[in-house]
């Protein structure tokens, strides 16, 4: 794993005085809630030219109208070559709408309801091939989005094959499913992220992972396999990912224990970062 690591470090740019605000990287993310902003999704088009990468996803839920616009804002950034990094839109079937509280996020919290993956999984030529894509589905939603894509329920005696598979079926879109070990692949090769983390699971702590993960990508890509080595560059970005919010994790929680929140991880996110990629 440290030799993974050091591909990471490989592509972290370095701080000097020459450079000015943005020239390591503008990442938009799309999500939130209409009733917070209205007009905000509709608007990304019009940012893309400006953006290095997009996450899209957190927090987003499933009103009709936010979707329909996310699917016009992805076809825009495929057109314009953006990685996207597409975190939890929920992969089940469509559901019979329920209540919606503030913000339109559903009062039933069960499982069947996360949000994010769920555009993928009904519309999967969306990404469809498209290389500078990831995913960042959970253990559940792997296995939705697996019986979507393949036809077929996650294998779980073999999350390797599984990740690359599902990995060849989306056309070489990176997957990164997230678990007790983070397992990563873009269709060719498979890598694993074991970085010690804490037992505590955080709501909210995925969106630390899309969000590291879209600036990573963006550095990994400028970078190019020159930097990265054997691995692609996102597959290299999406382990810098996993390794950091895992170190977050095992940091905060050696702090606050069970009380540990994910506002707790992102106070992390500094020496964290600097331990695993700047020590």
């Amino acid at each position: 794993m440290e030799n993974t690591l050091q591909l990471v470090r490989n592509v972290v740019p370095s701080l000097t005085t020459k450079k000015h605000k943005g020239q390591d990287g503008r990442i938009g993310v799309v999500g939130g809630c209409r009733e917070d902003s209205p007009d905000a999704v509709r608007d990304v088009e019009q940012w893309l030219p400006r953006l290095h990468a997009l996450v899209v996803g957190p927090g987003l839920g499933r009103d009709d109208t936010l979707l329909e616009n996310v699917k016009g804002i992805l076809e825009a950034s495929k057109a314009r070559g953006v990685p996207v990094v597409i975190d939890a839109v929920s992969v089940a079937p469509a559901l019979p709408p329920l209540h919606h509280g503030p913000c339109g996020r559903p009062s039933d919290l069960s499982p069947r309801l996360q949000d994010g993956l769920w555009l993928i999984a009904q519309q999967p030529a969306l990404i469809q091939g498209y290389r500078r894509a990831v995913l960042t589905p959970n253990h559940v939603e792997f296995g939705r989005l697996s019986e979507a894509v393949l036809g077929a329920p996650l294998d779980g005696g073999d999350r390797h094959g599984a990740v690359l598979r599902l990995s060849q079926a989306l056309g070489n879109v990176t997957v990164v499913q997230k678990g007790e070990q983070d397992v990563i692949s873009d269709g060719e090769q498979v890598l694993v992220c074991s970085q010690e983390g804490s037992g505590r699971r955080c709501g909210g702590q995925g969106d630390l992972l899309s969000g590291s993960l879209g600036v990573l990508a963006h550095w990994a890509l400028r970078a190019g396999p020159e930097k990265t080595g054997g691995p692609s560059p996102l597959l290299v970005a999406a382990f810098g990912a996993c390794a950091l919010t895992r170190q977050c994790s095992q940091q905060a929680f050696q702090k606050h224990g069970r009380a540990t929140t994910t506002s707790d991880m992102v106070a992390e996110v500094g020496p964290a970062f600097h331990r695993l990629f700047e020590a």
